[in-house]
């Protein structure tokens, strides 16, 4: 998906403008119209402090729309990016050919959000209509006629990152987004190695005849239910020049979940070709590591398959053994993405990164614990959990710490393997099937994401589409964190 072009320049006949107005207790004397706009939110009983939360537009005289903004620095960041979001919809709800945003005497980070919101929600995700929307072209950035100046000759540097950050999320939502016949594992992988290529990273693509004679025993009882046989775990390797560090990024590519011989009712297997969401996350991040030129070494792991039901899909009382040799007992059928994850974190911990990061639409529980508005994260140890929430503050996807504590463990035990896939009762199994997946980690510093906000009915933050791409800005955000700390 091609993002909408940012220009940095004079405001010029804009159709659709969007002023950006910083934190005060009246109107600034530059805002243009200032006597309309006075009247608008007199009329609408709202104070001026009020367009830090509910932004106004007005349809002018001459036939042009505009929308007025506050960006109060002083709120926390998702509150800001929530308040950009609705005021710039205000606006590309008419498919404008060209927005402009005309910032009034606001910070420069207030500018960069706006940037941020406008390309996201500014391009289109994949639809099949007969008679699509027409395609914003360009979002412009007036350059300082109104009292701040965005100096021309360093618009680049301040955009790059702007610019990076959107079209990493838009394509985890792009990949997201695609119906299940258009993104069986086969063209997924088709997808992503078009991708390596274009961007220089290395591949390597083990398929599930590899894995089921390397031992991958917990990958491939999922994988058998399809008569395709073209799941597999992807290796994806970005090596920038100067990189001090190095992480592992694995990611959950189920094209779609129908539960297996523990069948969804319809109700919940409706968008099920979603359940790859972690994969794409995992995917726009290393992206995004790549366009930031941060400097670390990335292995992306995604895998990549299908939950079907058919005469050779595993059932309840299988017992398979994954890579490293753990024997599981399957419990429940549509409890797959953690055995798919066993063997990815399994192959992914052999190459001993300093630290792995997992991202899942994993468990219901977790939407039961924090609905769709957070994500939750397990961490192997406090400092790491305290990083990661500092991140999700910081880049306004909000996630919340869980606990990790060994005692929860004997629910898992077995007495026919070496640990249940996962429990019937159902209690805390977010926390189950993160202590599930630690094992495969060989004690490795691990943080696992349960992506409980990857789809938000009504857009969440920056992001007005329920497909939110979470994860991707909080993970850049993370990873300039955790750079900056010792090794």
């Amino acid at each position: 998906m091609t993002l909408p072009q940012l220009i940095v320049g004079s405001a010029g006949d804009a159709t659709h403008t969007l002023f950006l107005l910083s934190a005060a207790k009246a109107l600034p004397a530059a805002l243009p119209q200032r006597a309309l706009w006075d009247a608008v939110l007199k009329r609408r009983d709202a104070k001026v402090a009020d367009l830090a939360k509910s932004p106004q537009a007005a349809d002018l005289a001459d036939g042009r729309r505009a929308a007025c903004v506050m960006v109060d620095d002083k709120l926390p960041r998702f509150e800001r990016l929530t308040a950009l979001r609705k005021a710039v919809m205000l606006l590309l709800d008419e498919s404008p050919a060209e927005l402009t945003i005309v910032p009034v005497d606001v910070s420069e980070d207030a500018v960069r959000d706006a940037a941020y919101v406008a390309l996201l929600n500014a391009a289109p995700l994949p639809a099949r209509k007969k008679k699509p929307a027409k395609p914003t072209k360009s979002v412009r950035i007036a350059d300082g006629s109104l009292g701040r100046n965005v100096p021309g000759d360093t618009a680049a540097h301040n955009f790059s990152a702007v610019r990076a950050l959107a079209a990493a999320n838009t394509l985890a939502r792009e990949l997201t987004a695609l119906p299940p016949n258009e993104l069986p594992p086969a063209a997924y992988r088709k997808r992503v190695r078009a991708l390596a290529k274009a961007r220089g990273w290395k591949i390597e693509e083990y398929d599930f005849k590899r894995l089921k004679k390397m031992g991958a025993g917990a990958f491939c009882a999922v994988a058998q239910g399809s008569g395709h046989e073209d799941a597999a775990i992807v290796h994806l390797s970005h090596r920038p020049k100067g990189a001090k560090r190095r992480i592992a990024l694995v990611g959950k590519g189920i094209c779609f979940d129908t539960g297996g011989h523990n069948l969804k009712p319809a109700k919940y297997m409706a968008g099920m070709h979603e359940d790859m969401n972690g994969s794409a996350v995992a995917l726009g991040l290393l992206q995004a590591a790549c366009d930031l030129e941060l400097p670390v070494a990335v292995d992306c792991w995604l895998a990549i398959a299908e939950n079907h039901l058919s005469p050779e899909a595993y059932i309840q009382g299988d017992i398979v053994t994954a890579l490293d040799g753990t024997t599981i007992e399957i419990v429940h059928t549509d409890a797959e993405g953690r055995l798919v994850l066993a063997d990815t974190l399994a192959l992914a911990a052999k190459q001993k990164p300093e630290l792995i990061v997992d991202f899942a639409t994993l468990t219901g529980s977790m939407h039961y614990a924090l609905g769709s508005r957070y994500s939750g994260i397990f961490a192997g140890s406090d400092e790491l959990a305290a990083t990661a929430v500092a991140a999700g503050r910081a880049a306004g996807e909000r996630v919340c710490a869980f606990p990790l504590d060994a005692d929860y463990e004997p629910a898992l035990d077995s007495k026919v393997a070496d640990i249940k896939q996962c429990t019937l009762e159902g209690e805390a199994d977010h926390i189950l099937a993160a202590r599930f997946l630690k094992r495969f980690t060989q004690d490795l510093p691990w943080l696992h994401m349960d992506l409980s906000a990857s789809s938000c009915s009504g857009g969440l933050g920056a992001t007005a589409s329920d497909l939110t791409g979470f994860g991707v800005a909080w993970g850049a955000s993370f990873l300039a964190d955790w750079l900056r700390q010792k090794p």
